[in-house]
């Protein structure tokens, strides 16, 4: 561990590695890349164990939206726990659960919605995928088992979510657990939406559903597409009697300058994935919503084959609930999206006039504050997104490459003065470690 780890951090960082396993994370180097312990968090800043301060421009890996220790949300977090903290929603309700689906349900792009919930979003896709297989089972039709994906897709962790991803190095150990799909580009190709359009034609009587991010490929490095394009992969789906799944994990609740990404593109998804934003960051929950007529393929008989035997023990919690049903009602009464936008327009002339002019930025990709930084290393291995992230947080501001891709992701809150302090550290830490423009 390095020495100049300090000793509180350092004792911090020992515990840690003795008992904790971290996700995406190589446990036998984890105690020498200087991670941060954060013991607190104010506004938009985290605090670590030493008191130092962090500008979370990752937004706690995207799911932060209004900011930390928010006394709204904690108002409500403590006011639901005084009533009931969680009571199992299968085959039972919860007055706040049914209260958040109603708001839901008037702010969703989906027709006549109804929500099956849990706690994150790879398993919302999950819950997705199994109701549009079985979908076709109860209406009777054969041969609608196929799902279509893109190419560098991530739509999560788990079996069904890592088929539809096209992982590559990091999932390619699980390959032999996961089944095919039918495969076309991503929105790195300037093709796409022809070759996913001619594709859901051709496999139309084999596909149960068309998966994909509107607008935005996230975790494959803020890739971006066009909404005219987007809105014509969903009329394919319609004139071809293809479900449309939304993966709107990451896009949705502000991250893109609308509520859901979906509206920008004009479609309207037989069934939408939700999750990281919902709750503002503070509790861990996802929910699946439906449109009416899928739903309706699973009333019948009780305890009958229709029915939609899935559920997850904390599905609908109430703690989580009361919680984004306050967090849409703060999105609203601030004026959160219209931030969003002002900051989204703040930040793309910063980052043009600081950071794409240098040499060693191949490309800059933004939709709203949803940000992909592209670095165009010499030569393999220098990881310069990890090194260049490392010279933010020195400047005490949060980033997180995904490979050689810096994404900046700020809370929908941000501040003029806190856009200037990330793209300044950005730039600084860029010059540091590609040298300077």
């Amino acid at each position: 561990m390095s020495s100049t780890i300090p000793k509180n951090t350092r004792s911090w960082v020992e515990r840690d590695a003795a008992v904790v396993w971290h996700g995406f994370t190589q446990m036998a180097t984890y105690a020498d890349n200087a991670p941060l312990v954060i013991e607190r968090a104010e506004g938009r800043e985290l605090v670590d164990a030493e008191g130092r301060r962090y500008l979370d421009a990752i937004s706690s890996l995207w799911v932060n939206t209004l900011g930390h220790h928010v006394p709204e949300l904690d108002a409500a977090l403590a006011a639901q726990a005084r009533k009931v903290a969680h009571s199992t929603m299968l085959g039972n309700g919860n007055t706040v659960v049914v209260e958040l689906a109603e708001t839901l349900a008037r702010l969703v792009p989906v027709d006549d919605p109804h929500f099956l919930f849990a706690a994150d979003g790879a398993v919302a896709v999950e819950q997705a995928l199994k109701i549009a297989f079985q979908y076709w089972v109860n209406r009777g039709v054969q041969g609608r088992t196929q799902f279509l994906a893109l190419g560098d897709a991530y739509h999560g962790d788990t079996i069904g979510s890592l088929s539809l991803g096209d992982g590559g190095v990091f999932s390619a150990v699980f390959d032999p657990l996961c089944f095919p799909v039918v495969r076309t580009p991503g929105y790195a190709d300037p093709g796409w939406a022809d070759k996913v359009c001619a594709a859901i034609t051709a496999h139309a009587r084999e596909l149960a559903a068309v998966v994909f991010e509107p607008l935005v490929q996230g975790a494959a490095g803020i890739l971006v597409a066009d909404p005219d394009d987007v809105r014509r992969v969903g009329d394919a789906c319609r004139d071809a009697g293809v479900l449309l799944v939304c993966d709107e994990v990451a896009t949705g609740f502000g991250r893109t300058g609308t509520l859901f990404a979906s509206e920008q593109c004009g479609l309207r998804p037989d069934l939408l994935c939700l999750g990281k934003g919902i709750t503002g960051g503070y509790l861990a929950m996802s929910a699946t919503a439906t449109s009416g007529r899928v739903f309706d393929a699973f009333l019948g008989a009780d305890l009958g084959p229709e029915t939609f035997y899935h559920g997850h023990s904390y599905g609908g919690n109430a703690l989580a609930a009361a919680v984004a049903l306050e967090h849409l009602n703060l999105v609203e009464s601030w004026d959160v999206l219209a931030n969003v936008r002002a900051r989204a327009t703040q930040l793309a002339d910063l980052l043009a006039m600081r950071v794409a002019p240098n040499h060693a930025v191949r490309e800059v990709r933004q939709r709203g504050l949803m940000v992909g930084v592209e670095l165009a290393p010499p030569r393999d291995g220098l990881r310069w997104g990890r090194r260049v992230c490392a010279g933010a947080v020195e400047r005490g501001v949060l980033l997180r490459p995904l490979g050689d891709v810096v994404v900046v992701m700020p809370p929908l809150t941000i501040t003029e003065d806190e856009v200037v302090r990330i793209v300044d550290a950005l730039a600084e830490a860029l010059n540091e470690v590609t040298g300077p423009s």
